[in-house]
């Protein structure tokens, strides 16, 4: 009963600090408001504070002169920039990864030779798709293989796919894509050179 009574006087005393708060607020409020009428609508000046006369000034009409003719600027010739393609310089695949979970050097390479297909499927769908200029199809491609070459190690195919994954999520030059399809070609070659 006593703790109820306790909680009855906390939120009566919570609803009176609201209410001041509020009153307290529409008061500046009103006031606020006042002030901006006034400034908005100035009230008239007594007659007993003169303005000074405002100065009127004679101008006399002058003929414009002359403008000179601008002289035409030498145009400058802006070269757009050589378009960077990637390099492809990424160190040999690794399945370090495998060898860090615990697995053998033999069961590691299965996982590896497991790879090499998903990714030589994956090659004639993404041809497909960059001459169809469909980039968002490219990135889903390439990303579900990097998913896997990631897992299983570093460099090499790899890194590679990184690379051209994170280029095909905003990027939109074919040329770029391309190239990168190509390294991607020629890492895979490599990978199953490396593990056969």
């Amino acid at each position: 009963m006593l703790a109820l009574t306790i909680l009855s006087v906390f939120v009566l005393i919570v609803f009176l600090l609201i209410f001041l708060e509020y009153r307290n607020e529409k008061k500046y409020q009103d006031e606020r408001r006042k002030q901006r009428q006034q400034s908005n609508h100035p009230t008239k000046k007594p007659d007993s504070i003169k303005q000074p006369e405002p100065k009127i000034e004679v101008r006399h009409e002058q003929k414009p002169e002359p403008k000179p003719e601008p002289k035409p600027e030498p145009k400058i010739e802006v070269k757009p920039e050589p378009k960077k393609l990637p390099e492809g310089n990424y160190p040999p695949f690794t399945h370090i990864r495998l060898l860090e979970m615990g697995l053998s050097d033999e069961e590691a390479k299965e996982f590896v030779l497991e790879l090499i297909p998903q990714i030589q499927t994956q090659i004639p769908l993404i041809l497909e798709a960059t001459q169809a200029l469909d980039f968002h199809k490219m990135e889903r491609l390439t990303h579900s293989i990097k998913g896997s070459a990631t897992n299983l190690g570093t460099g090499g195919v790899s890194d590679l796919l990184v690379a051209y994954n994170t280029y095909l999520k905003t990027g939109t030059d074919i040329d770029i894509a391309k190239a990168y399809f190509d390294h991607l070609v020629r890492y895979n070659s490599e990978l199953k050179e490396q593990y056969s």
